[in-house]
């Protein structure tokens, strides 16, 4: 995972971007008008998230649609899972402690 993923999605206009796009493709200035944003600000983050591979577009005529790429966010939840585990093996090990000093 390149090391600058974190310091892209860090930026919360790029993560409201990318939560805009879950729910399906859109355009620049349908992005720009439902996030309250200018167009050049949009498209500065748009081309950020593309080049980090977060995003695809294409050409619909005189619109370029967005959308997202799921293989780069698997991929960060494919890193992510150790540290689920392990704090899963934490809170566990937390709530048999608490469990051993309520029955005592």
């Amino acid at each position: 995972m390149p090391q600058d993923t974190f310091a892209i999605l860090a930026e919360p206009s790029r993560r409201s971007i990318l939560d805009r796009l879950r729910t399906g493709e859109a355009s620049v200035n349908s992005l720009s008008a439902q996030l309250q944003m200018t167009q050049p600000s949009v498209s500065k983050h748009l081309k950020v998230l593309k080049d980090a591979g977060f995003v695809s577009s294409r050409t619909d005529a005189q619109r370029r649609i967005y959308q997202l790429e799921f293989d780069r966010i698997k991929a960060i939840d494919a890193w992510l899972e150790p540290y689920r585990e392990l704090w899963s093996r934490h809170l566990d090990a937390l709530e048999r402690h608490l469990d051993r000093k309520r029955d005592h």
